[in-house]
């Protein structure tokens, strides 16, 4: 089987954690590929050498795949070097298994990426990789607070100290002093007043009540040990998110229009996280389907022989989705956007709550690629379209019939027409 070559001249990288494997295939007039392959080591001067190494072929196009980070300062400073690379996920290069080696490997992937049979996989410009870099890593530290949190919370219920009954927030300004009065003075009894907030709305007697237990020693140095990490979480997240705000300073005009589509203009960090996952530049995208089926909020294609496996959404975007789906969860219930509640309800009455709502985050989706495109704010009327209303049904005598009797009537045959 031969394939046609489309590039004439390029590079594959079989990039691990200490060495980088790479193989170059030139194709000359008469469609004989002669390749050359070395072998680098993954330092700055192994990196460095490698750059040298394809200028020498005057090689500038190279192809890898995604293994882990490792692919990452490779990527980097091929870039910084001019030089065009393509990405792609090892799905779409992985080789035939019993005859496999690295070098063999680096040569399959200069030999699928000179058919043309890789698919790029959507890498930003380093910018927004670095704000990408900081956005996920502040939602990481979120995580961490509140898997403290949940310990906090845990060393209360065994000292059946009920702060959660009596406070909406256990770690608020009143529920946080009156845990340090506890933790500052183990067993002894004090009145919750002078911590008590007055804009309060539960009894004192009932908060008393509630902190009527007993913390054991091991109990209070590991409430005092969850207190004081999430207190050093939270200031780690607050000198992540004054960095974040600087780095979308250059994107301000990107992030106002983003802040134009419904769900994004309360929480300025909302838009943010959109601005680091896609970047500012829809022509990556040639049209909102190929953001959406990116994102992993569309169907998947799974069919053969006229028969459809799955339609389950992939699992793309897992820093992205979950984004899509708090701002979905917020419009199906607002008012002020009727375009999203009237069709999530339509959905939700055939196909449920979950598929509904990757409905909505691909209108979204679909919305936020247009104005980025067109670089025109966020207007409903492309989903308030009119639609052509129903004329009335007109039953039959049978079914006519059928209604009757399901709601309890009793039908004589002497009293069904004759037509």
């Amino acid at each position: 089987m031969s394939f046609k070559i489309l590039k004439n001249n390029c590079c594959g990288l079989d990039v691990h954690k200490t060495w980088i494997y790479a193989c170059i295939g030139i194709t000359d007039s008469i469609k004989r590929t002669e390749y050359k392959q070395a072998r680098f080591s993954s330092f700055t001067k192994g990196l460095n050498e490698l750059c040298d190494w394809l200028a020498k072929y005057n090689c500038n196009d190279v192809c890898m795949e995604s293994t882990g980070k490792y692919w990452i300062p490779v990527f980097n400073i091929l870039e910084k070097n001019n030089i065009w690379v393509t990405l792609s996920h090892p799905k779409y290069t992985k080789p035939q298994k019993g005859n496999k080696t690295d070098r063999k490997d680096a040569k399959w992937i200069c030999d699928l990426y000179m058919c043309g049979m890789v698919n790029p996989s959507f890498i930003p410009p380093a910018d927004i990789r670095e704000l990408r870099d900081l956005v996920r890593y502040r939602f990481k530290l979120t995580c961490m607070i509140t898997s403290e949190k949940n310990r906090a919370h845990n060393c209360l219920t065994v000292s059946n100290l009920k702060l959660d009954d009596v406070f909406s927030d256990i770690f608020g300004k009143s529920s946080r002093s009156i845990t340090e009065q506890i933790l500052q003075h183990p067993g002894e009894t004090f009145d919750v007043t002078p911590f008590v907030d007055g804009r309060c709305k539960t009894p004192i007697e009932e908060i008393q009540a509630a902190v009527d237990g007993a913390v054991s020693q091991e109990q209070a140095v590991k409430l005092r040990q969850c207190l004081n990490h999430i207190d050093e979480l939270e200031l780690h997240k607050a000198e992540i998110e004054r960095e974040i705000f600087r780095l979308s300073e250059n994107y301000e005009s990107v992030l106002n229009l983003i802040r134009t589509v419904p769900g994004f203009d309360k929480n300025p960090l909302t838009a943010i996280q959109v601005l680091s996952e896609i970047g500012g530049d829809m022509s990556v995208f040639p049209t909102a389907k190929n953001l959406v089926s990116w994102a992993g909020c569309c169907p998947r294609n799974d069919q053969s022989n006229r028969k459809i496996k799955s339609t389950r959404i992939s699992r793309a975007g897992s820093y992205f989705k979950p984004v899509l789906v708090q701002v979905a969860n917020a419009l199906i219930k607002s008012k002020k956007h009727p375009e999203f509640a009237t069709r999530y309800r339509r959905i939700k009455a055939r196909r449920g709550h979950k598929k509904a709502i990757i409905a909505i985050c691909r209108m979204i989706l679909t919305a936020i690629w247009h104005i980025l495109t067109d670089l025109k704010p966020y207007t409903p009327e492309g989903f308030l379209e009119s639609r052509p209303v129903n004329k009335e049904k007109v039953l039959t005598t049978s079914q006519a019939l059928n209604l009757l009797k399901q709601r309890g009537y009793t039908i004589k045959d002497d009293a069904i027409p004759v037509t």
